[in-house]
C-alpha cells in the first residue's frame, strides 16, 4: 500500500535515532539506559552485537567524538566509528584499564619490557595500543613507530600523542608492504579497510618495507605488532632482514577472510614464514572487545592445537624466538580451545579456563 505508514526498510527509524543523537544530553541518557538494559537479557545472546549496539550506533554520526581517560591517567580522543569506539565508550568502569582487547594489551605491555629495541605498530589507529606503549617507554631512549594511513585516524593519533605529552611516538602515514615506493589505497570503512595496490589517485599513499624503514631510521626492533587487515604476510616478507637480526616478538592478526587455514594454522604462508625463521607460534585467547579481566592469566594456545570452527573470524597470534619469555606466572598454555573469548558461547571452548569474572 502506497500510504502504508510502517517503516519497512527501517530508514525512517535510523534517521529518527540519528536526530535524537544530535542532542548530546539525550544521547548520553539513551546510551546509559541501553547499557543498563543489557543486564536483563539471557547470557546465551550476544546482546551488545544484536540488540543494544545497533541502536547506539544509530544515535551517532561518523564525525562524533569522545574523550575518555584510563585508570592510569592515559587520555584518548576518538571518533565513534567502529566497535572499538563503541565498546570503549560502554566500558563498565568510568576509568577502565585499557581500550581494546584486554589480554593483548597486557601482553604487548609485558613484551615491550623484554627487549631493548623499539616498538613498531602497523595499523596504529587512534593509538589504542601505541599510546599505552609510548607511555610505558617514557624515560628510555626507545621509540614507538606508528603506521596509520587512514588520514582521520592518523590525525586523531597525533592528537592523543599531544594529549598525553609524549615525544617518543613517530607517526607515519605510509603503508607497510613487501616492496618500497609502491602506491596503495584503503578499500573499506575505517578500521575494516584493507590496502590494495593502485596506480595513483588523491587517496593513495606510498609503501615501505620494515627492512627499509629500520635501515633508514637506524633503529632496531624489540616488538612488532601488525593489525593491517590482511597485509600482515606482505609486511613480514618485507621484514626478513630485521626479523633475522633483531629477533623481535611479533603479535599479528589472522582473519579467515584473508587467510585460508583449512589445513591448520601452521600450514598458512604467514605461519610457515615465521616458523622457518625459528619462531614458535601461539594464538592469544582474548575478547575482540573491551572487557575487564583483572589479573586473569593470559592464555596462549600452541598454533597446532587451536580450535578453529565457527563462522569466519579473526584473532591475534604471538610469535617468539625464545619460549622462556612466556614461561612466567603471567601465562597459561592451553590446547583444544578457541582463541575467541565469547560470553554467550560454549564455556568449554570460549571462556577462560578459570571462568569469567
Amino acid at each position: 500500500m502506497s500510504n502504508d505508514p510502517r517503516d519497512h526498510g527501517g530508514l525512517r527509524l535510523k534517521q529518527a535515532l540519528l536526530q535524537l543523537g544530535r542532542n548530546e544530553m539525550l544521547r548520553a541518557e539513551l546510551v546509559r539506559w541501553l547499557k543498563a538494559a543489557e543486564q536483563h537479557f539471557d547470557s546465551t545472546l550476544s546482546v551488545r552485537d544484536e540488540i543494544t549496539g545497533p541502536i547506539i550506533d544509530a544515535l551517532h554520526a561518523d564525525s562524533d567524538q569522545y574523550e575518555k581517560s584510563l585508570e592510569d591517567g592515559t587520555k584518548f580522543s576518538f571518533y565513534y566509528r567502529t566497535k572499538i569506539a563503541r565498546d570503549f565508550l560502554l566500558s563498565d568502569r568510568e576509568h577502565p584499564s585499557h581500550v581494546w582487547e584486554p589480554q593483548t594489551t597486557r601482553l604487548l605491555k609485558y613484551l615491550s619490557q623484554q627487549n631493548e629495541g623499539d616498538v613498531l605498530v602497523g595499523g596504529a589507529y587512534f593509538g589504542d595500543h601505541a599510546i599505552l606503549l609510548g607511555r610505558q617507554l617514557v624515560g628510555s631512549c626507545r621509540q614507538v613507530h606508528c603506521f596509520e594511513p587512514n588520514a582521520a585516524q592518523a590525525e586523531m593519533l597525533q592528537k592523543n600523542v599531544a594529549l598525553n605529552q609524549l615525544s617518543n611516538l613517530v607517526i607515519n602515514r605510509t603503508g607497510i608492504w613487501d616492496a618500497t615506493n609502491q602506491l596503495l589505497k584503503l578499500d573499506g570503512f575505517d578500521s575494516f579497510a584493507n590496502a590494495v595496490l593502485v596506480d595513483g589517485g588523491e587517496d593513495s599513499f606510498p609503501t615501505t618495507t620494515i627492512d627499509d624503514y629500520c635501515q633508514q631510521a637506524g633503529r632496531q626492533l624489540g616488538l612488532l605488532m601488525l593489525d593491517i587487515e590482511g597485509a600482515e604476510y606482505r609486511a613480514l616478507k618485507g621484514a626478513l632482514n630485521m626479523l633475522k637480526r633483531d629477533r623481535p616478538a611479533v603479535v599479528f592478526e589472522l582473519h579467515r577472510e584473508y587467510v585460508d587455514w583449512t589445513s591448520g594454522l601452521l600450514h598458512t604462508p604467514i605461519c610457515e614464514l615465521l616458523t622457518s625463521l625459528g619462531y614458535t607460534l601461539y594464538a592469544i585467547r582474548d575478547f575482540n572487545s573491551h572487557r575487564e579481566m583483572g589479573n586473569q592469566l593470559i592464555e596462549l594456545i600452541p598454533a597446532g592445537s587451536v580450535y578453529l570452527e565457527g563462522p569466519p573470524h579473526g584473532f591475534n597470534m604471538l610469535a617468539v624466538q625464545d619460549r622462556a619469555v612466556i614461561e612466567t606466572a603471567l601465562f597459561r598454555i592451553v590446547s583444544g580451545v578457541s582463541p575467541k573469548l565469547l560470553v554467550h558461547k560454549d564455556p568449554k571452548l570460549h571462556h577462560p579456563l578459570d571462568g569469567l569474572q
